[in-house]
């Protein structure tokens, strides 16, 4: 065990003396903390996300080759992109460690705040990834594993780092950001049909209202750490406003190209439009970020959109699923 070793072990034990032996108890928290910052590392929260478009779209996959979703090949195909999205997540904090730390939302991640060794991170963010795309390929097929593998180098390689050099690496990160379907749906079906298409646009296009109320909302953190989002580049939010508005407005009829594909009936266009009307309806409510003068009522409509945003996405998908016609 080297020093530093010692040094962990010695400040996550009591020594406590039982007639003659030592009995090493663990501090109270130690197990919770390391199981936060697991948590923290992987990015649970957004690989729960991919997984639920990913079982999304494998079974909407399966249906479109006739076949039924309850199998095994569903929990292969979600434990492989679940592991290559981990992955991904974690080499994303190892290579944003340092602006982490400059934001305040950030700060406590446990590679920015130091909790986690940089190398630890690095081999436990890099073996996520080759085990993900590895139990792809041999379970499920090389065009999952493939895209997987581009999903996670786009989100890493290319999105990450651009991130502080242009506010245009939001776009360019909406592509990793919605592959999830598309992976689920090719494990399925190893094909990339239009329906898979399909179902990639509805979560490339959710995600800048989704975006732009995240950004709003940290906007301070992110001049401080040196991101340039949109808020930051162009801060008078006229620009914020209108790329949200845009994608919202979109939303509406790229949501409806499931049933007009044929793979769900009337009741998910009537379900999906009255959603998007919803999430419209935040949208502009959140464009009076240009007109309050308080930061707090500026900050509360950027929050609100980002509530609907996250609940119209799920509730989305459901109500595709649900409604989801046999083989198209």
């Amino acid at each position: 065990m080297t020093p530093a070793s010692q040094a962990v072990a010695s400040a996550d034990v009591v020594t406590l003396p039982v007639e003659s032996a030592t009995l090493h108890v663990p501090r109270p928290g130690a197990t919770a903390l390391l199981i936060h910052d697991l948590r923290e590392l992987f990015k649970v929260k957004v690989v729960g996300l991919v997984l639920v478009t990913g079982w999304g779209g494998f079974y909407l996959g399966s249906l479109a080759s006739g076949i039924s979703s309850l199998q095994r090949g569903l929990l292969d195909a979600l434990l492989g992109i679940g592991l290559v999205s981990a992955g991904a997540g974690a080499l994303n904090e190892v290579l944003e460690r340092t602006t982490d730390a400059r934001m305040k939302r950030t700060a406590d991640r446990p590679l920015a705040s130091g909790r986690i060794p940089l190398g630890l991170g690095l081999l436990a963010g890099m073996g996520a990834l080759g085990a993900g795309a590895c139990w792809l390929l041999l379970h499920c097929n090389m065009l999952t594993a493939a895209l997987a593998l581009l999903t996670a180098f786009t989100y890493v390689a290319i999105y990450t780092p651009l991130k502080r050099v242009t506010s245009l690496a939001t776009f360019i990160g909406a592509f990793p950001g919605a592959m999830g379907p598309m992976l689920g749906w090719t494990a399925a079906r190893p094909q990339i049909d239009w329906q898979a298409v399909a179902l990639f646009a509805i979560l490339f296009v959710w995600q800048f209202p989704h975006f732009m109320s995240i950004a709003w909302l940290y906007r301070d953190d992110y001049a401080r750490a040196g991101i340039r989002m949109l808020p930051v580049v162009q801060p008078d939010g006229w620009s914020t406003v209108a790329e949200a508005l845009f994608y919202a407005v979109l939303m509406i009829p790229v949501s409806l190209a499931p049933w007009r594909l044929g793979m769900a009936g009337a009741a998910y266009a009537v379900i999906a439009t009255v959603l998007g009307l919803v999430y419209l309806a935040y949208t502009i409510r959140f464009a009076r970020i240009l007109r309050v003068k308080s930061d707090r009522e500026s900050r509360m409509l950027a929050r609100d959109l980002l509530k609907v945003s996250v609940l119209y996405l799920p509730l989305l998908f459901t109500a595709l699923m649900l409604c989801a016609n046999g083989k198209h």
